[in-house]
Order: C-alpha cells, then sequence, then structure tokens
C-alpha cells in the first residue's frame, strides 16, 4: 500500500474522529518516509510530568509542550519495568522471554530488530546514551553512536543539543530519512545533588533548578517520612534536568529543519526506582507517559483515555507509519490508527512481566491490567525469599525499615515489599498506588477468577516457561483449568 492509500485508509477508518485535511493528506502522501524521533527517560515515573498530573510548578515544561502539540496517551505501559529488557522489547516488539532479553542479556541472533528493518529501508540509525542495554550490537546498525560519558553521564542537556544536531545535519548531508533513539539518563539514580551522587561519582552533576522538600510530592506508595521527602525531592529535580534534555533535542530538531518532517514519540522506560515501582508489576511500575507527534498526522493537543499501548506495540507501530511491512513473530500490533483518531479493539488490557534485576536475582511475576484492576502473580514469593533491588538503595527503603520499629502500618509495607505474596488483585481505578490486596476478599473472587484465566490464556498463547507452575498453582486454589 503506497503512503497515499494508507493515509486514505486511515481517513476512513477514523471517521467521526480527527480527520486529516485534504491538503495535510497531500502533503503526507506526497512525502518521503517520516523521520523517526524515539525520546527516552530512564526511570520517570507515569505522574511526574505536568501533564500527567504532577503539581510541582513548572517541572516539564518541554514535555508539556510537545503533549500540546501531539496525542497524550494514559493507559499506555512498557512491558518490563527495568532497563535493558525494556528497550530490548521496543526494538523487537516481541516479549522479554520471546526476544531473549528477560534481563541484561543479548537479544537471540535471530530475533529481527527494528534498527534491521529501518537500514533496509534506507534510514541512518543513531543512538545517544544507554547504548550497551540494546546487544549484540551488530543487531542494532548504528550509524551514530554517542555515548553516555559523552554526554555528560547522560545528564547534560546542552550536549543532547550538540550531539543531536549533528546527526541531524548528518542526515541532511546524506539525504537519506533518519531514525534516533535519544536516551536520557535522568532521573535514573543516583538522583540530583544527592549524597549517594556524591559517593558514586565523588561530584555533584550541574543542574539548573533545584526542588526543595517542601515542593515534592510524595507518591502515595510511600510514607510521609523526612527521609523520604528529601530523596522523592532530589528524584524530581533530576525529572526536570531531564525535560531540559527532551527540550534540547527538540530544539535541535527544528534547528535543522526536521521538525515538520519527523514522527516524535517520548516515553520513560519504567517507573521510578523506588519501592513499589521499578522492576515490579504494580501500576507505578510499568504504567509510562507515552506522546506522539506526527505533523499533519496527529492532532495537536489530543488525549487518547480509552486504549491500551504497550512496549511491544512500539516496533510494529513504526513500521506501520512508515510503510513496511510487519514482520514476522512480533507479538505487538501497530497503534497508527489510533494516532489518526480511529478506534481500535481489543486494546482493553495488557500484560507485563519481570523476570531479573541487574544484579542477576530471578523474581518471576506476571500481571493483567484492565482500566479497573491489576492482577500479579508472584512466582518467587515462598514467605522465605526476600526482595532485593536497586531501588532498596539510597534514602527511602532505609527510612521505612527505621520506621517499622515503631509504626505497624509502614512494618506491614516493608513486609509486603520484601515477601510479597503469590497473588495480588487491585482495583487500580480507586487504589492506583496499590495500598489494598483485595485477592483474599470474598467479593472478589469472581474478578480474581477471572483475570487467572485470563494470565493463563496469555501464558498459553505465548508459551510461557511459567505455564506449568501457573496452572497448578491455581488449579490448587479450586479453580478449574483448561488442559
Amino acid at each position: 500500500m503506497n503512503r497515499r492509500d494508507f493515509l486514505k485508509k486511515c481517513m476512513a477508518a477514523g471517521a467521526g474522529g480527527f480527520v486529516l485535511s485534504n491538503q495535510a493528506l497531500e502533503v503526507r502522501a506526497g512525502a518521503e518516509r517520516p523521520n523517526i524521533l524515539l525520546i527516552t527517560a530512564d526511570d520517570m515515573n507515569y505522574d511526574s510530568p505536568g501533564v500527567y498530573g504532577c503539581g510541582i510548578s513548572d517541572i516539564t515544561p518541554n514535555i508539556d509542550r510537545l503533549a500540546a502539540e501531539g496525542l497524550r496517551f494514559t493507559h499506555s505501559h512498557i512491558t518490563i519495568a527495568v532497563c535493558q529488557p525494556s528497550r530490548s522489547v521496543l526494538m523487537t516488539g516481541r516479549y522479554p522471554h520471546r526476544n531473549g532479553a528477560e534481563g541484561f542479556e543479548p537479544i537471540d541472533a535471530a530475533v529481527p530488530t527494528l534498527a534491521e528493518q529501518l537500514r533496509s529501508a534506507g534510514y541512518i540509525n543513531g543512538i545517544m546514551a544507554k547504548n550497551s542495554h540494546l546487544t549484540p550490537k551488530a543487531k542494532f546498525c548504528w550509524d551514530y553512536y554517542i555515548q553516555g560519558q559523552e554526554l555528560g553521564k547522560g545528564r547534560d542537556p546542552s550536549l543532547y543539543y550538540k550531539y543531536a544536531r549533528k546527526f541531524f545535519e548528518d542526515a541532511t548531508a546524506a539525504g537519506k530519512p533518519f531514525f534516533l533513539m535519544a536516551n536520557s539518563q535522568d532521573p535514573h539514580r543516583p538522583f540530583a545533588g544527592s549524597q549517594q551522587e556524591q559517593n558514586k561519582w565523588k561530584t555533584h552533576l550541574p543542574y539548573s533548578r533545584k526542588i526543595a522538600p517542601e515542593e515534592a510530592e510524595i507518591p502515595g506508595f510511600l510514607p510521609e517520612l523526612k527521609d523520604v521527602r528529601q530523596e522523592v525531592s532530589e528524584y524530581f529535580t533530576s525529572v526536570h534536568r531531564c525535560d531540559q534534555t527532551v527540550g534540547q533535542v527538540l530544539r535541535a530538531l527544528k534547528d535543522t529543519g526536521f521538525e515538520d518532517s519527523t514522527l516524535v514519540m517520548f516515553l520513560s522506560d519504567n517507573g521510578v526506582a523506588l519501592p513499589f515501582a521499578k522492576t515490579n508489576c504494580y501500576l507505578n511500575s510499568t504504567r509510562t507517559p507515552w506522546i506522539v507527534r506526527w505533523p499533519g498526522v496527529v492532532k495537536p493537543g489530543t488525549v487518547d483515555t480509552e486504549h491500551f499501548i504497550s512496549g511491544i506495540d512500539y516496533m510494529p507501530t513504526i513500521l506501520d507509519a512508515v510503510g513496511l511491512p510487519r514482520v514476522a513473530g512480533m507479538d505487538g500490533t501497530s497503534f497508527v490508527p489510533l494516532l489518526t483518531g480511529a478506534g481500535r479493539k481489543n486494546r482493553d488490557k495488557v500484560f507485563t512481566v519481570f523476570h531479573e534485576t541487574s544484579a542477576k536475582r530471578r523474581y518471576e511475576m506476571r500481571c493483567v491490567q484492565n482500566k479497573k484492576f491489576g492482577y500479579i502473580y508472584n512466582a518467587w514469593s515462598d514467605g522465605q525469599t526476600v526482595f532485593k533491588n536497586e531501588s532498596q538503595s539510597g534514602l527511602t527503603m532505609n527510612a521505612m525499615k527505621q520506621a517499622a520499629n515503631t509504626d505497624p502500618d509502614i512494618a506491614a509495607r516493608v513486609q509486603l515489599f520484601l515477601y510479597r505474596v503469590p497473588e495480588e488483585l487491585y482495583d487500580f481505578e480507586s487504589d492506583p498506588d496499590a495500598l489494598h490486596n483485595l485477592a483474599d476478599d470474598p467479593i472478589y473472587q469472581q474478578q480474581l477468577a477471572t483475570m487467572r484465566q485470563e494470565l493463563l490464556a496469555w501464558m498459553e498463547s505465548t508459551n510461557d516457561a511459567l505455564i506449568s507452575g501457573y496452572r497448578e498453582f491455581i488449579f490448587s486454589s479450586g479453580v478449574k483449568t483448561r488442559g
């Protein structure tokens, strides 16, 4: 299907929603394939940008402006809440157990990547920071390879402008379309101005605005403690610096004349590195800010509150957007129809997973979420195994453990985080911070059974290695299973 016919199809599908003008249709149909810019944040919680609800004044002006110029999704998720496997999913369109990168390992050599497909179509591929999180290097066909150390440890907005501009200028000279993956390493630990940063690098990296503890918004899944507030304020200082990086990459795009010919997406690779978020399957683990700007195709200032999109959908969406055929074996599907205002069936839930931490500790988790409920199966939880992850470094977890000595509610939260229970069921619509586990509540047993069956069916369809153990688990719980 040529570009003109593709856009006509989008228009027909979008009747009643956003319809492209005839002028825009002609522009897009006659244009070359769009350039692709993916900007990622590192460990930014979904509700940290102002446009996603953060109340700190002017915390993310550049991200907010991008949302005003494009489409913002509210039910957007990455597939696995840890850096390397999350990014491997984006670039393969496959769940971690189907691309080989369950943790910090390379993808399987036989799995096709987005970068391979784009290079074959004549694209120049570039990456800025987080380079080692996409391996083996040969599978990603980078023509432009700027590492985090060249970008002020991935935290210097001015250097992002410099190198992004150089990449865009090189693309102009080559006369080829481009794909650039610009990865900020903010707001990943160590947070800006923190003691943890001083301990790691023997210095504090520059930042232009310090968020004071009294300004910080404590996530609802954490207690109000002095050290928690201190660390969260350092996190938001990093969030603001990340936003500046986003702004500088977008400025470089505009200054080189590519703003109107580039499909831009912004998202985070997972939630904040604090307890009950990153390296888990909670709503605050996998839900991500996800913004799309595509001049002439996406109506500015729109919000999709209906459809679920996931990390597995990124590669098929980009292939669709540039007019390349779908690659066999992908688990995700294109959401280009959503970008044109068309509805799409079967986007009412998302499946997420977790396998192992960067320290190679295995904590198998599976989750299914819809608009209202989230169900999590913790295969590792046996009452004895202790959960250990990066989020326990720094101030917050230590403060919680100390407070647990005198506060029974905090003690219960610490106990749950460290040992978990095999099943968790939450009404995420009314309890987004997962404070009230409904799995043992008699009122919700039918909902529990339904979501168990949904998860089992997904495991079967993706050949999940946990399927036998999970089938045995729910059978022992008194629920009949298929097969």
